[in-house]
């Protein structure tokens, strides 16, 4: 695929379209002087790149200062109106940085707030419980500020969430039935919310000040320095000469910039700026070319090593180990663009679509002559996490590696004191992160010394490096940028969590849940015969549909990370109950919490691409949720068969084998039916035996699966004769 110019959308429009479809990053232009703004960002991403190499500092001293940056700096970013955003507009009051004085002011008073708790922490163990006036004062202006905050960074319906759970808290009395409590008072709530761990400084803030901050800071640099670039460069090497070549290179394109970054937006935008002209130009219809790219850009969260925020969360509440994690990730990851690549497939078969020539297509020779350098900081990223070391540390690595690559390498013509300035500063990082240095004092004065080196040996070289330094302060700013959306969605949802934690809540759902999906069950069960399912697995079935309806239904207002700790609080206990291990919850949950962003009204990936493609939204958005079907399905097969996580507790080879081959024929099968082609166009007795057939072989067990082969046979006979 070419890169030229011509076929893609320029790097203004790029964040003309992030900015309309993902609220995320809708950044507030700011005007010079805006030196107090961009310093706050700089400190912020320094703090935590920093702090994730030479030690975190105590849990309530680190979650507040990176609480009073992310929420006091959302208000310097994100304008009160969407009409701040107009390039150019003033504000009614002048201020520095181009940002109102009340903003200002709201800022400074959140920061106070948030900073007041690691300043009377030695006493928290007399107040909790028993708050002062001051305590409750200076709760209250937290609580209200940070459901503004969010509301600039993301919009009303995470804060509306918060506000209806907060509402229960109060009304208790008021509620019937199991629903109803005992009620609190505003001190009591505020002293739940803001003054315990279990609330706003709880484990969704700890986890984004510990580990999600530095892997978007490592996204934003490693994308930076050209590794996205090779990626796609790759990707159009492997796929884009046959059929339908472009949509395969997305699919390909979108499962290695998924490692990076961990946005479906972003995701969309980025690799779809090359990838939408393309697929338009060999043929494809402008919303297949968009659901196409949006099916895709999906499973960036999914796709190991970062998998958005969600690996981070799933090592705090699990306990489990970050390999445990990514290894579970990796068969349901490839299920999806699986499914997506042979809808992509059949789709060009049926339509004539052909491939990229050599002309439009990158030389992978020069491309990784080029670019191999950039592998460099991916490949210390995951060789440390699977050492077992902690993933801040690994994240330090490879931001560092990202800086040392960007700094002294060049695309091409470089030196042998290029190469030996590139093998020395990572010799050094090494020797940092393995531990040759036992003292702090030690590792701080190599540190110090190789930040003072590099613009030294810079200078001598007379490079600029892939990346200039001041382009790599920018992508600090940016990184620091792009998290505090994240940060201010991750307090919000503490105050979520207070209200379930405070008034059992969480349990009562569960109960009402496992209630209705019991009744269900055993009127469903009563009209089937015993032999082809009991009541336990039609209850399990049923309660595993309503929990990813409300998956998805709460995914289409608030952010995947946000969507996935709020179910995770309140429905995976359900399905905990119900026999499900909850390694296998989890992940149930954050699955549906993703396919919202390809799942219309509110379908923001596929949205982002209908802008690309100039091709309707809602019919984009429909076409994209047809080709990621298998990401619905699949949930459910790891659910009734854990094997496919590979790592869960009742893994067998024998279970993963049978699961596996009949999820990769049912997949291909259901692929065909909806693309209405195998071999040649199908008919409509073809379509359903397929489909039927496809579910069999999809539900796990040998039986089913043969079954299922069984019933697709005459299709497969039919279709052979037909090519031939």
């Amino acid at each position: 695929m070419s890169s030229a110019p011509a076929a893609t959308l320029d790097d203004i429009e790029l964040r003309q379209l992030e900015e309309k479809f993902d609220p995320e990053m809708r950044f507030r232009p700011l005007a010079r002087p805006a030196s107090l703004v961009v310093a706050g960002l700089l400190l912020l991403s320094s703090f935590h790149y920093y702090t994730a190499g030479f030690g975190l500092l105590q849990e309530a001293t680190h979650r507040g200062v990176h609480l009073a940056f992310v929420l006091g700096l959302v208000f310097l970013v994100f304008p009160a109106r969407r009409a701040g955003l107009e390039r150019g507009a003033a504000p009614r009051w002048h201020a520095p940085g181009g940002v109102p004085w009340h903003d200002w002011l709201l800022a400074v008073a959140i920061a106070v707030s948030v900073l007041y708790i690691p300043w009377i922490f030695d006493d928290m163990a007399f107040r909790v419980g028993n708050p002062s006036a001051l305590d409750v004062a200076m709760g209250s202006v937290l609580v209200i500020a940070l459901l503004e905050a969010t509301r600039r960074a993301m919009g009303w319906p995470l804060p509306a969430i918060a506000l209806l759970f907060m509402a229960y808290a109060l009304a208790g009395p008021l509620f019937p039935g199991l629903l109803q409590h005992a009620g609190a008072s505003w001190a009591q709530l505020v002293n739940h919310e803001y003054m315990t761990s279990q609330g706003v400084y709880g484990i969704a803030v700890g986890v984004v000040a510990t580990y999600v901050f530095h892997f978007v800071l490592f996204g934003v640099l490693a994308t930076r320095i050209g590794l996205g670039q090779l990626f796609l460069d790759i990707a159009s090497s492997i796929a884009g000469r046959y059929a339908g070549g472009p949509a395969k290179v997305s699919v390909f394109g979108s499962a290695m910039f998924g490692m990076l970054s961990g946005s479906s937006v972003a995701n969309a935008v980025t690799v779809g700026s090359l990838t939408i002209p393309a697929m338009i130009r060999v043929g494809y219809k402008r919303e297949f070319a968009g659901a196409v790219e949006a099916a895709s850009s999906t499973g960036g969260q999914i796709t190991p090593p970062v998998l958005g925020a969600a690996a981070f969360l799933m090592i705090e509440f699990l306990a489990v180990p970050y390999q445990t994690i990514i290894v579970a990730a990796i068969v349901p990851a490839f299920m999806h663009f699986f499914g997506v690549f042979m809808q992509v497939h059949f789709e060009a078969k049926r339509h004539g679509l052909r491939g990229l020539t050599p002309d439009e297509m990158p030389r992978l020779a020069q491309s990784l002559r080029e670019r191999w350098p950039t592998l460099i900081p991916l490949a210390l990223l995951i060789s440390i996490l699977v050492t077992g070391r902690t993933p801040y540390l690994a994240a330090f690595s490879g931001i560092s590696s990202c800086a040392i690559v960007g700094l002294t390498t060049l695309p091409r013509g470089n030196t042998a004191r290029h190469w030996a300035l590139l093998a020395g500063l990572h010799a050094v990082l090494v020797l940092l992160v393995f531990g040759g240095m036992e003292s702090v004092a030690a590792r701080v004065t190599i540190f110090v010394a190789t930040l003072v080196a590099v613009p030294l040996l810079l200078k001598r070289l007379r490079v600029a490096g892939r990346i200039a330094p001041a382009a790599m302060v920018e992508s600090f700013e940016t990184g620091a940028k792009y998290a505090l959306a994240v940060g201010a969605a991750a307090a919000t949802v503490g105050l979520v969590i207070g209200v379930v934690t405070l008034t059992g809540v969480g349990f009562k759902l569960s109960t009402i849940i496992t209630h209705a999906a019991q009744a269900t069950a055993g009127g469903v069960g009563g009209l089937l015969p015993a032999s082809i399912a009991d009541v336990k697995s039609l209850t399990l079935l049923v309660a595993l549909a309503m929990t990813g309806l409300v998956c998805i239904l709460l995914g289409c207002g608030i952010p995947t990370t946000a969507n996935y700790i709020i179910m995770v609080t309140v429905a995976a206990p359900t399905l905990v109950l119900l026999g499900v291990e909850p390694l296998v919850a989890h992940f149930f949950v954050f699955y549906y919490g993703v396919l919202a962003d390809i799942t219309p009204p509110v379908a923001l990936a596929a949205y982002a691409a209908a802008g690309m493609a100039g091709s309707d939204p809602f019919r984009t958005g429909n076409t994209a949720f047809r080709l990621g079907l298998a990401k619905a399905l699949v949930p459910f097969v790891f659910v009734f068969s854990p094997s496919l996580l590979i790592v869960a507790k009742c893994y067998s080879h024998y279970e993963f084998a049978v699961t596996f081959i009949g999820c990769v024929l049912g997949i291909s099968l259901l692929a065909a039916a909806l693309s209405r082609w195998l071999l040649v166009e199908m008919r409509r007795w073809e379509q359903a035996l397929c489909t039927v057939a496809a579910g069999l072989m999809v539900f796990p067990g040998l039986i089913s699966t043969l079954t299922g082969a069984v019933v697709a046979a005459p299709v497969i006979v039919r279709q052979v004769r037909a090519w031939r």
